[in-house]
């Protein structure tokens, strides 16, 4: 005891810088043989709260009890706070949740530590709300009503009185503004903002979902008198001073339902110097800094593709008008003019204001067959741009092998691509596969992003980088572990891995029944990218330098760089220019992390619903699928078109089951049957729930 109050003492000097285990050996003259004795000592006081031990392992006295975070609630109440800096989430209790709502931000007091567990809280303030509007189904009372969320994370009822209902019907879907956030004791209050319409109407479902999400699809009246006024056909004077490419052959390759086309490419060589160009839509021409709407497309961040529709960051008329690259229409671009050598490597660049006339729009089917040569008709039709186009798929194997070399890691498991009815309804799901065509694109895409991201990483000016830190430890074991479950293995260090060692193992795992859950794994155990003044590097590119410049139609921050370029080529970034970003950056890059977050989020939401509303006419049916996660309730089964379904405990013939986490693994005690992550089952469909997102089977041959 004596020892213990010791080190605390130690610890709690005002002169004690922090220190690991062996620094504080030292200092106390602990023998080694005491070691042990002193790892003890440390791990009670940190159990016990009175120390703490930062993200490099050094001890000190604890900072402070409050922390402020994320908190992220959960259909049963409780939740957790996800804390920056901190490797784990905060554990609140449903009964210490403070009357917080899923997005919160919230302050945390962190309770005493047990060993072995996740810390826990309680929230003592909410700082900011970040739920202002809810979307749900009204359910009608005599002289009042409620609104019943859709989100599962959100488990109280919202009491609208009858004076603030817009008159609703029983049963319709509805935005619901909230007026009161309301306690323990009584309900959250609001009015009804919008009526939505009846939940089975065509379109309901998907307007529901932008709306629970903030994501409008009609944009104010100043915006699209401001998109007309400005998006005028290309004049003498707009060409004027610009680099004129129009006499350059070019073209635009995109899926065949896209209308806002923001890229096209050229390509020559001479002797063993290829010329690319990736020549990107001037969107910043016609978008002004802190006009009306240049506030909304910050606003929205990015464009919000559901199936069937999408939801654009910029009006249609510049989206898909006076922007897109459309075939046969000089346009305004800024063009990333790079020379690439033999080897992959860019020996030379420009970066110019530029004016150019894309000669013909292709598809990736089309390009698709032209490089493999299935369709003669596609060769004869595009017979004028078949060389240039051989030579972008040989430039393109170049590329890419360079980025392999150096350790780029290529997820390459397939989407969803869901085809709907006029109705909206889906009718089929099939997986979305890359061929060489997306490929090439996403080959030059990513070489003109690293060009421009090293010229003004280099030029030392305010910019906005892609960014992607290297992988979290703990996650990487824990990854290693269920991959050993496949006979796969990784190398990894103490602290940290090389690309190159995932990279490694999706090539070793290329063509194998468990390819696309080992490669969604491998994702999951990764950090999220994210935008960032400072250029840190993309772990999954293996990339030092990384920007996104190519798609400012339907991206924030590449219409935020295109002004800072456009700024810099017209010799006007002054000082006090340069104070105005990096004033401004860390805000742009906040808001546009947190808006691709919540799109992303949208988007899954938007594929998981469709996918139910697919499922429910197939109820019954049989098919062969693959175990992708598990958890102590049962296993999900993903299907060949993607669809992923919930096993239940309950439904299995054995339902006495254990769950080994360290293996992944369910286990019959009765019957010694197992159920491990990859392994091929074959399920009927029990049922879907569209509302939830949720497709429920059972194991086919254990009903058997």
């Amino acid at each position: 005891m004596e020892r213990k109050q010791k080190v605390y003492e130690l610890i709690c000097d005002e002169r004690f810088v922090p220190m690991k285990i062996k620094e504080i050996a030292i200092m106390m003259q602990v023998e080694k043989e005491e070691r042990a004795e002193l790892e003890r000592i440390l791990e009670e006081l940190q159990e016990e709260g009175k120390i703490e031990r930062n993200g490099r392992g050094k001890y000190r006295k604890p900072e402070k009890r409050s922390l402020t975070g994320i908190f992220d609630a959960t259909a049963k109440g409780f939740g957790f706070v996800e804390v920056q800096g901190w490797q784990e989430d905060i554990f609140i209790p449903a009964n210490a949740t403070g009357g917080a709502m899923h997005g919160d931000t919230v302050q945390i007091e962190l309770l005493p530590g047990k060993k072995g567990k996740r810390r826990e809280g309680i929230v003592t303030a909410i700082l900011s709300r970040a739920l202002t509007e809810i979307v749900g189904t009204y359910e009608k009372s005599k002289n009042f009503g409620f609104v019943v969320p859709d989100a599962r994370k959100l488990f109280q009822d919202i009491f609208i009185p009858k004076e603030f209902s817009m008159d609703a019907r029983d049963g319709q879907k509805v935005l619901a503004e909230l007026t009161d956030y309301g306690n323990d004791a009584r309900h959250p209050e609001g009015r009804i903002k919008k009526i939505i319409g009846y939940r089975d109407d065509p379109g309901v479902d998907m307007l529901s979902v932008a709306c629970a999400y903030g994501f409008a699809q009609e944009f104010p009246d100043r915006v699209l008198a401001q998109a007309e006024r400005v998006g005028k056909e290309v004049s003498e004077a707009d060409r004027a001073g610009r680099m004129d490419l129009r006499e350059i052959c070019m073209v635009t390759i995109d899926g065949e339902d896209a209308k806002d086309l923001d890229d096209a490419v050229s390509l020559t060589k001479e002797g063993e110097i290829w010329h690319l160009g990736v020549h990107i839509a001037d969107v910043a021409n016609y978008v002004q800094e802190n006009s009306a709407l240049d506030r909304e497309a910050l606003k929205r961040g990015t464009s919000v593709y559901f199936p069937g529709s999408v939801i654009p960051m910029l009006p249609p008329f510049l989206s898909n008008g006076a922007c897109s690259l459309n075939a046969g229409q000089d346009r305004l671009a800024l063009s990333c003019l790079m020379d690439i050598d033999e080897k992959g490597n860019v020996t030379g660049h420009q970066i110019a204001e530029t004016v150019i006339c894309v000669n013909r729009r292709l598809s990736y089917d089309v390009v698709k067959k032209i490089l493999t040569g299935e369709d003669e008709t596609a060769i004869n039709e595009y017979k004028e741009l078949i060389p240039m186009l051989r030579q972008m798929d040989e430039l393109a194997k170049i590329l890419r092998k360079k980025r392999k070399q150096r350790g780029s890691i290529d997820f390459d498991f397939p989407e969803s691509k869901i085809r709907l009815d006029e109705n909206g309804r889906p009718v089929e799901i099939l997986p979305y596969e890359r061929n060489d065509a997306t490929k090439l694109i996403e080959d030059f895409m990513l070489i003109a992003n690293e060009t421009v991201a090293q010229d003004y990483f280099w030029q030392d000016l305010p910019f906005l980088y892609r960014t992607h830190e290297n992988p979290d430890p703990d996650k990487i074991r824990q990854f290693a572990i269920l991959i050993a479950g496949f006979g796969y293995g990784i190398r990894a260090g103490k602290d940290e891995i090389h690309p190159k060692e995932l990279q490694k193992l999706l090539t070793r795992i290329e063509g194998s029944a468990q390819e696309g859950l080992i490669s969604r794994l491998a994702l999951r155990s990764m950090k999220q990218a994210k935008y960032t003044r400072t250029c840190s590097g993309h772990f999954g590119l293996a990339s030092a330098y990384y920007c996104h410049f190519t798609s400012p139609i339907r991206r924030y921050p590449d219409l935020q760089i295109h002004r800072i370029i456009k700024e810099n080529l017209h010799g006007r970034l002054n000082e006090k220019r340069i104070g105005h970003y990096e004033e401004l950056l860390e805000d742009v890059a906040q808001q546009c992390s947190r808006m691709e977050r919540r799109a992303a989020e949208a988007e899954r939401e938007a594929q998981k619903q469709k996918k139910a509303e697919y499922m429910q006419a197939h109820v019954d049916e049989n098919d062969q699928g693959v175990i992708s996660g598990m958890n102590p309730y049962g296993f999900y089964v993903e299907l060949p078109n993607t669809v992923e379904g919930f096993v239940h405990v309950g439904s299995l013939r054995d339902d006495n089951y254990s769950f080994d986490e360290n293996a992944y693994e369910l286990r019959g005690e009765h019957t010694g049957k197992i159920y491990r992550i990859g392994q091929q089952v074959q399920v009927r469909v029990l049922g879907a729930d569209k509302q939830a997102g949720t497709v429920d089977f059972a194991v086919f041959c254990e009903e058997q």
